[in-house]
């Protein structure tokens, strides 16, 4: 049998190159295909490719060919911002709906991509639809671009013959779950922003200020006693520029320690507990959780994934580990012909009013378009949690920064209260 020369897509998109025996091409291409592999070109060898494909590839014991520079893919970006993504699905949506080809569309799109990732990641997805591939097909080679609930929702309008309608549907849940995203954030940066700057007004006044103040008492008060609220400011001075090294390296320590004990199951699943039931942030945490479930699943029902596969997509998106195990037994409920209704009740974080609408939607046969209701109301719960939040913080953080840098300047004035008055006494007495 002929050997052919070919250049293909791994699971990772990593372009690889290698030889495969096979009787025709057609059959190197279901091998590749077979093997996990999305053939770009397969070509009959001959001497010169040979000799090239013996320069670069080496054959592993399965025949399966090593990837080339596959060292160097940590040190490049491999995703891309959600916005930049929203973008490309509505164009994409936009350009199919009008009547272009995939192929063609994804050639026109390429062309225009300003990000230089999601360009070359367009350009591979035509390569693969133009040899032969799906579009879902093509989509599941970059799993750090486009995730499961991405490509499902493809696969399913491929084999509905509405890829347009699910493009469409899937840009329009990209924005709403940005604008949700972009909310939470909002809401969580002003505090964050306020409390950096009081750590920093703390820091240079008791590093730097409150020394030279101490210095300035030394020498005027000739031992007298300061007051209470001066002594502490002092110390915490003290302790702050004496041990500086130590408190940055305890916050760099804290910092690690939360990251490792958020990759453990029990680690993060104490956190997510604690994002639930946090004061202030709890609730919008909760609500914005809710809202990406019922849309997820809702989104992923109304265009065609069967509910067993679109429950799994909307568990690994779900962003919560206590959410997750309720999406886990609402899965397994289904599977075995129950309603889905008993395991999120019993979950204890959906709250009654959801669980009465999804009761609803079930016995009506109208589930997705309750799903897509609810998250719509949740949408503007999020909202209203935001603006409220942000109102209830404002003048908390403000007093909080007042009564910091407050304390430590009436603890600095009151020594100097008392060598005023000194001086003044003295003045009188001569």
């Amino acid at each position: 049998m002929p050997n052919f020369t070919y250049v293909a897509l791994d699971a990772r998109g990593q372009q690889v190159t290698g030889v495969i025996e096979a009787a025709s091409q057609n059959e190197a291409v279901g091998a590749l295909r077979q093997a996990g592999y999305f053939p770009k070109s397969v070509d009959v060898e001959t001497k010169a490719s040979k000799a090239k494909a013996a320069k670069s590839v080496s054959k592993s014991a399965a025949g399966a060919p090593a990837v080339k520079g596959a060292g160097f893919s940590l040190f490049k970006r491999q995703t891309v911002k959600g916005k930049i993504l929203m973008i490309f699905t509505r164009q994409l949506a936009t350009l199919i709906d009008a009547g272009l080809p995939l192929l063609r569309s994804l050639t026109v799109l390429a062309k225009q991509e300003k990000d230089l990732v999601l360009r070359t990641t367009i350009t591979q997805l035509a390569e693969s639809v133009q040899g032969g591939s799906t579009f879902s097909d093509g989509l599941s080679v970059h799993p750090k671009i486009f995730n499961k609930l991405y490509v499902n929702m493809v696969k399913a309008g491929e084999l509905g013959g509405v890829l347009e309608l699910v493009l469409l549907r899937l840009a329009e849940f990209q924005e709403k779950a940005q604008k949700i995203k972009n909310k939470v954030v909002a809401a969580m940066f002003y505090p964050l922003i306020v409390l950096c700057i009081a750590i920093a007004i703390l820091s240079f006044l008791l590093v730097f200020i409150v020394p030279k103040f101490e210095a300035i008492f030394q020498d005027m008060l000739n031992g007298k006693p300061l007051p209470a609220l001066t002594q502490f400011v002092i110390a915490a001075s003290n302790l702050v520029k004496n041990n500086i090294i130590a408190i940055i390296a305890v916050a760099i320590v804290g910092a690690i320690a939360y990251k490792l004990i958020a990759r453990t199951a029990k680690g993060l699943r104490a956190i997510d507990t604690v994002k639930l039931r946090a004061p202030l942030f709890g609730d919008l945490t909760r609500k914005s959780a809710i809202s990406r479930f019922s849309r997820t699943l809702g989104t992923l029902v109304t265009s065609g994934v069967p509910i067993l596969q679109a429950l799994m997509i909307t568990r690994e998106t779900a962003g919560n580990v206590i959410i997750a195990d309720a999406i886990t037994r609402v899965h397994d409920a289904v599977k075995e012909g129950e309603s889905i209704v008993t395991p999120l009740e019993a979950s204890g974080v959906f709250p009654p009013m959801v669980i009465s609408m999804i009761d609803v939607g079930e016995e009506t046969g109208q589930l997705p378009e309750m799903l897509l209701k609810i998250a719509e109301v949740y949408d503007d719960e999020v909202d209203t949690a935001v603006t409220g939040l942000t109102s209830l913080l404002e003048p908390i953080m403000i007093v909080f920064l007042a009564v910091v840098v407050g304390t430590i300047v009436v603890a600095l004035f009151l020594p100097l209260i008392s060598i005023i008055t000194g001086l003044q006494s003295g003045a009188g007495g001569s």
